[in-house]
């Protein structure tokens, strides 16, 4: 039989516990997922001199490629811890550069007087990628086995492409009106954008042909734009917030006091590049790091349990306390 002092809590501190259990078993359950949500630190990416910047690339070596402009024009950029490299394709009138693998190979999207065209850039060597037949081709990915993917139109409507080796293969979605490829990891899997018959965005992720639409919960508009080894996959929605999917479980992305935000690279690290507007709708690029995680809050399911024990514990407890008259004051 429990005792007053044999292992028992006081009354008040008895239910005083069972309050608290209850509040954390309720608060997780109100705040959602946001409760779980990685932690990151954001750095500012801004060419010198640039009026816009925008970070569309990260490898693993922390290197970062993207976009810029200025007074004279539009150019690509390589920025290898904090000292930016100009990447401008010879005779192109403006250049941005997309994706950059371990090697440091880049690839990009250039324009001339003919069209738009993607590159690749091996050690300041530029090799043009055009898709046979296609009107415009764009490169915005590529992994360490020198896969490359990207976008073109041709008289047929606009599709993804896989470059092997300077072998086309189309990516569509099917059924989709478009399909646009962001993104390649070293397994193959590829991630992108299509628009339904409906004119909804979604993304997906396609591995060996087999295509996984990505949805974040209750968006309008979602588009995924890198995926990394570990198959984390970045991307935006409802065209002003950032997201990362980690095996089907969405993280919000939104630089602190961004208008919107954008990302459109993710290294194996987990470190993520894009770009934000700020309050005043100027383009900044940004480096978003993971910082330690927060620590892990106790299953719903174990502080029910916990809960449940203390309910019965304050029950039999308040059976054995004699009832005290209140005092008059």
């Amino acid at each position: 039989m429990l005792t007053k002092t044999e292992g028992t809590l006081p009354l008040n501190s008895c239910w005083t516990m069972l309050s608290i259990v209850a509040f954390l078993v309720i608060t997780p359950m109100a705040a959602g997922s946001s409760a779980n949500a990685a932690n990151f630190s954001f750095t500012p990416i801004d060419v010198p001199g640039a009026s816009e910047t925008q970070a569309l690339g990260i490898n693993n070596t922390g290197q970062i490629v993207g976009a810029f402009n200025d007074s004279t024009g539009n150019h690509g950029f390589l920025d290898t811890g904090g000292s930016f490299t100009p990447i401008d394709v010879p005779g192109a009138f403006s250049t941005a550069a997309n994706g950059i693998n371990n090697a440091g190979q880049i690839v990009g999207i250039f324009g001339d007087s003919t069209s738009g065209h993607g590159f690749l850039d091996t050690g300041g060597s530029f090799t043009p990628i055009d898709v046979p037949g296609a009107f415009f081709t764009f490169a915005y990915g590529i992994n360490d086995v020198g896969q490359i993917v990207g976008n073109f139109g041709d008289s047929t409507g606009f599709h993804g492409f896989l470059d092997t080796g300077g072998s086309f293969t189309p990516i569509d979605v099917p059924g989709a009106v478009v399909t646009q490829a962001f993104g390649i990891n070293d397994a193959g899997q590829i991630v992108g954008g299509f628009d339904d018959s409906t004119g909804a965005t979604h993304g997906f992720l396609d591995t060996g042909s087999s295509f996984t639409p990505i949805d974040v919960p209750g968006a309008d508009f979602t588009e995924a734009h890198d995926i990394n080894d570990a198959g984390q996959i970045v991307g935006i929605f409802d065209f002003t917030h950032g997201f990362l999917d980690t095996g089907g479980s969405f993280t919000p992305i939104d630089v602190p006091g961004a208008f919107s935000t954008n990302p459109f690279g993710i290294n194996d690290s987990g470190q993520i590049v894009g770009f934000f507007r700020d309050s005043t709708f100027a383009v900044h690029g940004f480096l978003a790091t993971p910082t330690a995680a927060p620590v892990p809050e106790p299953s719903t399911l174990t502080l029910l349990s916990v809960g449940i024990g203390l309910t019965v514990l304050c029950v039999v407890r308040r059976r054995e306390e004699p009832i005290i008259p209140k005092q008059r004051v």
